[in-house]
């Protein structure tokens, strides 16, 4: 086997417990492996070499010997018999690793696993000498020998039926037994979806990305290793195929090389040497040329090192700050004194609910630095150290801000009454993915990307029936992708709820063309001649289409608050809310300082008042608040007082705190902001 390959033994359950799982399970199974093997228990027949040699071992069976996975395995896997006999899987467990032992010798340890998939409702036999637990010893102890890992997959809840609960007690503590003295894990699973993710036909095995000093100080260093904890799989590539090569040649690999060839502008037929070419960079509307010596001595070439910064409390670091994948950081193994010093510490920060902030150059010559958080994880298991989460933070220019302003800050009458939110809870509850007393639906670990299971599946297909259409969506599959419909049919009342509380209704915007607005401003005998030109219909529509789709950057004369509205809903700069509340002030300003016997006020109040609700939603108080005051005192000074006892009347008043998070006016120095000038007035 290569040195990087690993060897897996599926251990499958095919008892009658089992018979209602296994179409599920022959789905699950896809070359994704590098050498399997399975093995079946709970058949009616035996045929393994380890009966042959020393006898027992009854109604196991190698269906398939450890190999490359190939068409004629994975047509097998799909097709498993149906056992009629109790399954045994101590003995499944022997027999795998005999198989084990025979294919590989004491080599690849660590690269060998047994992965074991029951429905423990029956009981192991007796052993001719001790006790069932000294039989597990002795077996665990043949497996760290060689190397060998054991993956227990045990199905639980509604999947195991009526279970006698004293089988599945000493089931659960001798694989418990099994799991803390192997180098292996158990997991239990009540669902198709979560035994499609447990069930893993290939393990990554983990390799460290730094082995170095954790530098406390510079005189306190602390051995650590950092592996990935979690990273993304990516889609599989898909190289070029070329059938240009004749049929008959069985030694054409079939492959597809690109050539680049790079020609001067002014003469294409001449090809530039790759010693006369150069990088260039944009900068500005120039191009500046860069040889690849000067960016050399340009990069940053930091020591491969990772050094604590300092501490700080985790409510200052956010959950959305994390980026890329996530690391752990462990002490060296079998090194005493750095695994108690990482405990230690660990422990005082999830004491004190502090974390750290470390500067990380994971290898030597790596051309830049990250920064990143240490979280601290305590092992809830005694042969399991502590150790701690590591995320990359962010720096300034990796950070998007985007300014939404709080429900908190919206008057009352926006935010959700008492049957609104009551709704809204029950619909919350009824989604809960972790229902008290179940498995929880969707767990991480459990959960696998439907798009890779769905291109797999469909690979192995295509490499059979090269002309086979896509299948559907499996109904596996489905349960990760769309909502439980039992789930909501079975909630039907709570949904209805929710919809009824929270109606949506369609809100036509009638947009007036430019030809009906200038009617309103021209006489009557003018509109009746307008209304006559029935032939400029048409083009009248197409205008007010083509007006509407043009981007408004400036407040006009006929409609002051749609030309406001349409500025500041504009979200190709940040300067546009800016310019809109300012536009709008000064032609506020404007209509006053123009207006004869009061007939620009009701249009300078309808302004305002926009003016208003735009700096409450956009989080501007202030912006609103100091016109105010101007505004005031322009009255005043242009004997407008009138302008302000219709604001008194119509309650326009100063933003609160209440309505915006940044205000500092109270609600009653809002209220009684224009009556207390009215009086000093007076």
């Amino acid at each position: 086997m290569a040195r990087n390959k690993e060897g897996l033994l599926l251990l499958l359950d095919v008892s009658p417990s089992m018979h209602n799982l296994l179409p599920e399970i022959e789905k699950l199974i896809y070359g994704k492996s590098d050498e399997v093997g399975v093995v079946l228990f709970g058949t009616e027949d035996t045929d393994n070499e380890l009966t042959k040699e020393v006898g027992g071992y009854e109604h196991v069976v190698v269906l398939r010997h450890i190999k490359v996975v190939d068409g004629d395995m994975i047509e097998a896997l799909q097709k498993l018999p149906r056992g009629t006999a109790p399954g045994d899987y101590l003995d499944a467990i022997v027999v795998g690793m005999d198989m084990m032992i025979k294919k590989y010798g004491p080599t690849n340890k660590g690269k060998k696993r047994l992965c074991l998939l029951m429905n423990p409702l029956y009981c192991i036999k007796e052993p001719y000498e001790g006790t069932k637990e000294d039989q597990i010893d002795t077996i665990a102890t043949q497996m760290n020998s060689h190397g060998m890992k054991l993956d227990c997959v045990i199905v639980r809840g509604k999947l195991t039926g009526d279970a006698d609960t004293r089988i599945l007690d000493e089931n659960d503590h001798l694989l418990n037994r099994f799991s803390k003295r192997t180098c292996g894990k158990m997991v239990y699973v009540e669902s198709p979806t979560s035994l499609l993710g447990a069930l893993r036909t290939r393990n990554i095995s983990p390799v460290t990305i730094f082995r170095g000093d954790l530098e406390l100080s510079p005189r306190m260093r602390i051995k650590v290793w950092v592996y990935k904890k979690t990273s993304e799989e990516k889609f599989p590539t898909l190289k070029k195929y070329s059938d240009k090569a004749p049929p008959t040649d069985r030694f054409a690999t079939h492959e597809v090389k690109v050539d680049y060839e790079y020609k001067r502008v002014e003469d294409t037929n001449k090809i530039v040497p790759p010693e006369q070419r150069i990088k260039g960079y944009r900068y500005g509307p120039q191009v500046v040329p860069i040889s690849s010596a000067e960016w050399d001595a340009v990069k940053f070439k930091p020591e491969k090192s990772v050094k604590l910064l300092g501490f700080t409390n985790a409510s200052n670091i956010m959950r959305h700050y994390y980026m890329k994948d996530v690391n752990i950081f462990i002490a060296e193994p079998g090194n005493t004194r750095a695994i108690q010093a990482v405990s230690a510490i660990a422990r005082a920060m999830k004491e004190m609910n502090k974390v750290a902030i470390v500067r990380c150059v994971w290898r030597q010559g790596q051309g830049n630095v990250v920064v990143g958080v240490l979280t601290p994880n305590l092992s809830k298991q005694d042969n399991i150290p502590d150790s701690f989460y590591f995320n990359v933070l962010p720096f300034a220019e990796d950070v998007r801000e985007f300014q939404f302003p709080s429900f908190r800050s919206f008057p009352s009458s926006w935010q959700p009454n008492e049957q609104q939110q009551e709704a809204a809870d029950n619909l919350v509850k009824m989604l809960d993915l972790a229902p008290p007393g179940k498995e929880e639906a969707l767990h991480t670990d459990f959960t696998p990307n439907p798009v890779l299971e769905r291109f797999y599946r469909f690979l192995e297909l295509k490499s059979k029936q090269p002309g086979a259409a896509v299948p559907p969506l499996d109904n596996t599959l489905k349960k990760i992708t769309e909502p439980d419909s039992e789930l909501l049919s079975q909630n039907k009342s709570a949904v209805d709820e929710f919809c009824k509380q929270f109606e949506l209704k369609e809100n036509p915007k009638i947009k007036k063309s430019s030809k009906r607005l200038w009617r309103e401003k021209t006489s009557r005998s003018n509109e009746e001649k307008n209304v006559g030109d029935t032939g400029t219909d048409a083009q009248s529509g197409n205008s007010s289409r083509s007006e509407s789709s043009i981007k408004v950057e400036r407040i006009g004369d006929l409609t002051p608050v749609q030309d406001f509205e349409a500025m500041m809903s504009r979200r190709d700069s940040t300067e546009w809310v800016i310019k809109a509340i300012s536009n709008m002030k000064g032609f506020i300003f404007n209509l006053l300082e123009n207006s004869y016997e009061q007939d620009n006020f009701e249009k300078a109040l309808e302004c305002l008042t926009s003016l208003r609700k735009a700096c409450i939603l956009e989080q501007e108080p202030e912006q609103f608040n100091n016109f105010l005051h101007e505004l005031y005192m322009f009255c005043q000074k242009e004997d407008l007082s009138s302008f302000c006892e219709l604001l008194a009347s119509k309650q326009i008043k100063l933003i609160t705190k209440a309505e915006a998070i940044d205000s500092n006016v109270t609600e009653d120095e809002a209220k009684n902001f224009l009556v207390k000038r009215e009086h000093v007035l007076e």
